[in-house]
């Protein structure tokens, strides 16, 4: 029978809905799928360094990345306005976004007085509703920042709201300092973007880009190796996938 435009489309959208975060990966062509992915951080910095690895290997594939910041850092850069901060922040956020062949949206929340209320969870799901996405990433909302929390549950609201139409996945983000009680279910081996999205996080240098890889208290370098070993490959990014009513009860058989 004749395809039409609008039959197809929707019959793409469900194949990508439908398929594993590592299929869209690993087998684009094979659907000749183009996905809409949407990643939603805090600040400029958490998404780079939170999920970078597998952004850029969505986007090296072929499909369409679009990274929401809540804030623009505002906060971030000690003895500096907050006016002077945003500048500097959006701007090394945009290089990163340049590197990970990504899109760039600047929520408009201020980086320490982030607000969850009946307003931004419209706004948030307004922004997200525009992207079409087939999959979302965002902070794990067990966090000690809050504007990590704030970013996730404005995330969780969209995604209730828009009746589960987009898959959601939790990154971390200095697991023990700040992640808190993260227990990853899905895993991307990002050994051959490690170096992008090493590149996208040294675009933040008002943030220490060398303390987020090496900091104790953070040390990304040693979290990208601990999750390769836990799947046995040089380096990887972890994650927990929101399970609705559905996943559950199908599990369950």
């Amino acid at each position: 029978m004749p395809v039409s435009r609008r039959s197809f489309t929707k019959s793409a959208a469900a194949i990508a809905a439908s398929l594993s975060l590592n299929s869209l990966i690993a087998s684009p062509k094979k659907y000749n799928i183009k996905a809409k992915i949407v990643c939603i951080g805090g600040h400029p910095d958490d998404p780079e360094s939170g999920c970078g690895g597998t952004l850029a290997k969505l986007s090296n594939v072929g499909h369409e990345v679009t990274i929401i910041y809540l804030t623009r850092g505002e906060a971030g850069i000690p003895g500096v306005s907050h006016t002077d901060a945003a500048a500097t922040r959006s701007k090394e956020a945009e290089a990163a976004c340049t590197i990970l062949n990504a899109k760039p949206i600047f929520a408009g929340q201020i980086d320490g007085d982030s607000i969850v209320n009946n307003e931004w969870v419209k706004k948030i799901h307004e922004l997200i509703l525009q992207e079409k996405p087939d999959i979302v990433f965002t902070h794990w909302p067990v966090d000690s920042h809050k504007d990590h929390q704030a970013a996730s549950l404005l995330t969780i609201q969209s995604w209730m709201r828009s009746r589960k139409s987009f898959d959601l996945y939790f990154f971390e983000v200095c697991s023990g300092s700040q992640t808190t009680g993260f227990r990853p279910d899905t895993y991307i081996d990002i050994t051959s973007s490690m170096d992008q999205k090493r590149k996208a996080v040294y675009c933040h240098t008002s943030q220490d880009p060398d303390g987020i890889y090496n900091a104790p208290d953070c040390n990304h370098g040693f979290m990208e190796k601990f999750r390769g070993q836990e799947i046995g490959v040089k380096a990887a990014e972890a994650f927990v996938r929101m399970q609705g009513v559905h996943d559950i009860v199908y599990a369950s058989k």
